[in-house]
């Protein structure tokens, strides 16, 4: 049952393979040229994988530490992840001790997958959905330590790598337009985005943003579904 989990899930994540892997050498490169081995490369992508956040977190390895503009940093980097939880609740009732990984992996890219696959018939859930999480979150793992080694070893030009991250996000903004019809909830997100950041300034405007866009999109899923 386990090995049938494995051969369902490995192929739905090898695009997230070729993202990651160049991702995660991108972070290893900056981690790096800010002094640090291939270890920390190791304990940050395993203990935090926050993909964004760590690309963040490298500033505030270097800097002095502040408690608090570090949990609102981080809540607000990745605010996200709340509605990702919630969405998921259903879908993560029934997978056991495998639940706390689950929740923990739950990236943009293991979030997209888990919500478009459905095991085969035969395939057990609970283990389709960990071996998703599990192996991307080892290519991002894989791909850190590369960076970082290769940083330590090559001397690198770091400027402009931590736009890697904001690269990826426009990539699946731009297929998920293409491939979708209905193009309201992406025009919703942009305009609330855009809205709160001039409204907020930098500080505020992701949490408030997807607070509106949450009750924005439940709002249109009622009325869509009462039509």
């Amino acid at each position: 049952m386990i090995k049938k989990a494995f051969r369902a899930a490995f192929p739905l994540t090898l695009p997230v393979f070729m993202g990651y892997l160049f991702l995660g050498i991108a972070f290893g490169v900056l981690l790096s040229s800010k002094g640090f081995h291939a270890g920390w490369a190791v304990f940050m992508s395993v203990a935090i994988y926050a993909g964004s956040m760590q690309f963040v977190a490298i500033d505030l390895l270097v800097q002095p530490f502040h408690l608090l503009s570090t949990v609102l940093l981080t809540l607000t980097v990745n605010a996200r992840h709340l509605f990702y939880g919630l969405s998921m609740l259903d879908k993560f009732r029934d997978t056991g001790k495998a639940k706390p990984y689950l929740i923990f992996s739950l990236t943009d890219e293991t979030y997209s997958l888990l919500c478009s696959a459905d095991p085969p018939e035969g395939v057990s859930r609970k283990w389709f959905f960990f071996f998703i999480a599990a192996l991307d979150h080892l290519y991002w793992i894989l791909g850190s330590v590369i960076g970082c080694a290769a940083g330590n070893l090559i001397p690198f030009d770091s400027t402009g790598i931590d736009f890697a991250m904001t690269a990826l996000f426009l990539v699946i903004f731009t297929e998920q337009w293409e491939s979708s019809k209905d193009h309201t909830p992406a025009i919703l997100g942009v305009l609330f985005t855009v809205l709160c950041r001039v409204l907020f300034g930098t500080d505020w405007f992701i949490p408030l943003a997807m607070v509106c866009i949450f009750v924005s999109l439940t709002a249109y899923r009622k009325k869509e579904a009462s039509l």
